[in-house]
């Protein structure tokens, strides 16, 4: 299927690893001119070092003045029609134990200035009549996940965000809609089981074995199918497709 996306410009943030990874890796291969950026330069280029159309940026999103660097640049040019709105996870902790600090330095960094960069793109996008804004978000928005009050509470954010923007640029050819993974394999979610291994003193082959027992696929799922969906969202293809929730999880949620 001929996605008809060669020669879009896309900004992928969080690309050095993981899920941002693998859909710039997709775009890319559509022949999209993907310009991928996370702090961690050096892990893009050595993952890119044979793409001619990746180019690795540095961009720290909870720096205001990083992400306004990065936006000039792209505007400079001719602004991007795909942006892909991948924040970096918060570490695991309780709600409880999350203090006011940890929600304001978070939420710059996983909605508040996503949202800001998305606004200074929507401009180019406007006068295309063509644009895509996909935001990466977690399943927990859906149904919370234990020991991650951050990343539930702050991500669930993004939806009511995203779904208010789809209604605003729907006429201007915008889509705009939230991918929701589930496990995917990702070091991120190795660093999650870690984690309760150690908050439990449990084994974390013994941790993983239990949370692939929750998921009706019986397994993690692939980065790569991850990023086939978010890839097809971003195209020609799915220009009917907006203010949608969409979960990546293997079954895992229980709700309809």
């Amino acid at each position: 299927m001929d996605l008809q996306i060669s020669g879009k410009r896309a900004v992928v943030l969080g690309a050095s690893r993981g899920l941002g990874q693998a859909i710039a890796k997709g775009l890319a291969a559509e022949g999209v001119t993907v310009f991928a950026a996370a702090r961690s330069v050096d892990k893009i280029e050595a993952w890119s070092a044979d793409m001619d159309n990746v180019h690795a940026v540095q961009l720290d999103l909870g720096d205001l003045a990083q992400v306004d660097a990065t936006i000039d640049m792209l505007l400079e040019g001719e602004g991007v029609d795909i942006i892909i709105n991948n924040g970096g996870g918060p570490p695991p902790g309780t709600a409880q134990s999350a203090g006011r600090s940890d929600w304001v330095s978070h939420f710059e960094a996983m909605a508040a200035n996503l949202f800001h960069m998305t606004n200074r793109l929507l401009p180019k996008m406007k006068e295309r009549n063509w644009g895509r804004v996909i935001s990466i978000t977690s399943s927990g928005v859906e149904q919370p996940i234990p020991n991650l009050a951050l990343s539930n509470g702050i991500r669930a954010a993004v939806v009511g965000w995203s779904k208010t923007l789809a209604n605003e640029v729907a006429g201007d050819g915008i889509t705009v809609n939230v991918v929701m993974p589930g496990r995917i394999h990702t070091e991120r979610v190795d660093e999650l089981d870690a984690a309760a291994s150690k908050r439990t003193e449990t084994p974390v082959a013994e941790v993983a074995s239990k949370s692939r027992a929750t998921i009706p696929a019986g397994r993690y799922g692939k980065p790569e199918e991850f990023a086939d969906v978010v890839t097809f969202l971003a195209s020609e293809r799915a220009s009917y497709v907006t203010g949608s929730r969409i979960r990546i999880d293997g079954g895992a949620i229980k709700s309809i």
